[in-house]
């Protein structure tokens, strides 16, 4: 990726997508994800086209008042480490360069490999990760 798609990316991102950790399922423990919410698929074709990732289509109950929209998920923890690693240095809203930050310094630290928790490292998991979704309210 140049550096101006990075740039561009970032710029999106500060704007309209999210940096968050999210369940995929209930029983799981929250991992990394990149959303970018759109009704321009276009654009979203070529953002996964840069990053990896998959375009969901969003159910439109009312095509004569709304236009149709879509979602970029990128949930692959491979390829949102390397986004983020990419895009970091230009993005510009705080709590979402924090985000990055704290994704790509302590996600590995507190999230064993084989995802198998010993009792401290659980809770640190859960102090760590509480930490992380309170920068919304920053």
């Amino acid at each position: 990726m140049e550096n101006w798609e990075a740039a561009y990316i970032a710029g999106i991102i500060d704007g309209e997508g999210s940096i968050t950790l999210t369940k995929m399922h209930s029983k799981e423990h929250r991992r990394p994800c990149i959303s970018i919410p759109s009704n321009d698929r276009e654009m979203l074709v070529y953002i996964k086209h840069l990053t990896g990732g998959r375009i969901y289509n969003k159910k439109n109950y009312n095509p004569l008042k709304h236009q149709n929209s879509y979602t970029l998920y990128i949930k692959r923890k491979e390829e949102v480490f390397r986004i983020l690693k990419e895009i970091y240095l230009y993005l510009r809203i705080e709590r979402k360069k924090k985000r990055a930050e704290w994704i790509l310094k302590y996600y590995n630290i507190v999230t064993p490999r084989n995802g198998k928790y010993n009792e401290e490292s659980l809770k640190k998991n859960y102090y760590l990760k509480k930490v992380f979704l309170n920068f919304s309210k920053t």
